[in-house]
C-alpha cells in the first residue's frame, strides 16, 4: 500500500507502485524515492510513518516523520518548528552512533517539513514489558550497561535528550542491542544555553524536577533512566513509586522479586530529586556500575530474554548448550591442572612422573558441575 501525506486527504489509501493519490492527486514519492505505507504515530507536532526507500535495489524501510503541528498559536508554532529543526540537526550529528537511529534526509515537499530516518525493527521496552512483565534484576544492569555509553556519547556532544523513557528505547531485533530514539526534545547544552530556562518538555512521569521547571541538565537524563528502569521492575508509573507525603521513593516494596543492595543504591542517587545529590555525569554512574562485583558477570550476558537458571548457579552458565558447557568445563580443568599443586595422597605412593594427584578430586568435581548445570539435557548431541 502507499499512503497519502496530505493530511486533509479524505482516503489516504493508495495501491503499490503508484505515484499519485487517486483520491487527491499529491504525489506519493517524496525527494522521488520515499514512499509512505501506513501512519505509526501522531503527536502534537506531527506524524510518523512506516515508509520504504524506492532508489535501493532492496527497498528497505525507513521512518518518515511530517511536521504537522496541531496548535496554531505563534508562539507554539515557532517552539515545534525550532524543535523539528533541531530534531534533525540532533540526528545529524548522533545518528553516527550504532544505537541512535541514523538521519538519511531532511527536506520541504510541498511546504511541509520532512525528517527521514533509520527504521529500527523491534518492540519499544513499555511494549516489552506489557507483554512479558516485570524486568529482572539482571536485565536491569543489562539495560543500564548498554544505555549508559549511548548517553555518554550524546553528553560528550552536549545534547541532554529530555524524552528518556520506556517508549523511546526500542530492542533491536537484529542483536537486541538497546537503541534510544526520538530526539524531538533533545537540547543543546552549550554554556549559554544551560544557563538559560527553556520549554518544560518531557513525559512528566520521567520528568526530573529541575527540567519540569525548564532548567534541564545532564543529570535530568540520568534521572529519567532511573525513573525508567523502576517502571520496568515494578510495572508502574514512577509516580506510583513516590511517596510524596515524606519526599521518598518507595518503589523496592512493590517489587516482585527483591533486588540487591547495589543496585537498589545506584537507582536511588539516579533518582535524587535534588540534583547536586544526584550522579552529575555519566562517568559518576559508570564508575559505581562498574565496581560492583556482579555487574561484570551480569553485563557478559547478551541483552535478550533469559531463562530461569538453577539456584546459585554462576550468570555465564545460564543459557549454554551442553555442548559448551563441556568444552568450558575442560577448559577449567585443564586450567585447573596445570595452576594447581600436587596434593598428598595417602592410598598411594608419590609418583614423581604420574599427574598431579588432585586430578580425581577435581573431576569429581566437574561431574558434579556437569550434573548440576546441564541436568537432564546432559546428552550427546544427535
Amino acid at each position: 500500500m502507499s499512503y497519502c501525506l496530505n493530511p486533509h486527504c479524505p482516503k489516504p489509501e493508495n495501491p503499490n507502485h503508484v505515484n499519485f493519490c487517486v483520491t487527491c492527486g499529491s504525489k506519493l514519492l517524496l525527494k522521488e524515492r520515499y514512499r509512505a505505507i501506513k501512519p505509526i504515530g501522531q503527536g502534537g507536532f506531527g506524524k510518523t510513518f512506516l515508509a520504504v526507500d524506492e532508489d535501493k535495489p532492496s527497498k528497505p524501510r525507513c521512518v518518515i516523520k511530517q511536521f504537522y503541528p496541531q496548535s496554531q498559536g505563534t508562539n507554539t508554532l515557532a517552539k515545534a518548528v525550532e524543535l523539528f529543526n533541531q530534531e534533525a540537526v540532533q540526528l545529524d550529528e548522533l545518528g553516527k552512533h550504532p544505537q541512535i537511529p541514523e538521519l538519511l534526509a531532511y527536506f520541504t515537499q510541498e511546504a511541509r517539513q520532512y525528517l527521514v530516518q533509520e527504521f529500527i525493527d523491534g518492540q519499544n521496552l513499555a511494549q516489552e514489558l506489557a507483554h512479558r512483565g516485570a524486568f529482572s534484576e539482571i536485565e536491569i544492569w543489562q539495560l543500564l550497561n548498554d544505555l549508559l555509553s549511548v548517553l555518554q556519547f550524546c553528553h560528550a556532544r552536549h545534547v541532554i535528550h529530555r524524552d528518556i523513557k520506556p517508549e523511546n528505547i526500542i530492542l533491536r531485533q537484529s542483536d537486541r542491542k538497546l537503541v534510544l530514539v526520538d530526539f524531538g526534545a533533545a537540547k543543546s547544552a552549550t554554556g549559554a544555553a544551560l544557563n538559560k530556562t527553556g520549554t518544560s518538555i518531557g513525559s512528566p512521569e520521567y520528568v526530573a524536577p529541575e527540567q519540569m521547571r525548564g532548567r534541564a541538565i545532564f543529570a535530568s537524563d540520568i534521572y529519567s533512566l532511573g525513573a525508567t528502569c523502576i517502571n520496568l521492575l515494578t510495572v508502574r508509573s514512577p509516580f506510583d513509586s513516590y511517596d510524596t507525603n515524606n519526599d521518598t521513593w518507595v518503589w523496592q516494596q512493590y517489587l516482585q522479586t527483591p533486588v540487591s543492595n547495589e543496585l537498589s543504591r545506584i537507582l536511588n542517587k539516579m533518582l535524587e530529586s535534588i540534583p547536586i545529590r544526584r550522579y552529575q555525569t555519566v562517568d559518576e554512574v559508570l564508575k559505581d556500575f562498574n565496581q560492583q562485583p556482579k555487574v561484570a558477570a551480569m553485563s557478559a550476558i547478551p541483552p535478550k530474554p533469559i531463562p530461569q537458571a538453577p539456584p546459585n548457579s554462576p550468570p555465564n552458565f545460564v543459557s549454554k548448550s551442553p555442548s559448551q558447557l563441556e568444552r568450558e568445563l575442560e577448559e577449567m580443568k585443564t586450567q585447573f591442572m596445570g595452576n594447581s599443586k600436587p596434593q598428598p595422597n595417602k592410598t598411594q605412593p608419590p609418583n614423581p612422573t604420574s599427574q598431579p594427584t588432585s586430578k580425581s578430586k577435581i573431576d569429581e568435581e566437574l561431574e558434579e558441575l556437569k550434573a548440576k548445570y546441564l541436568g537432564k539435557n546432559n546428552t550427546p548431541n544427535q
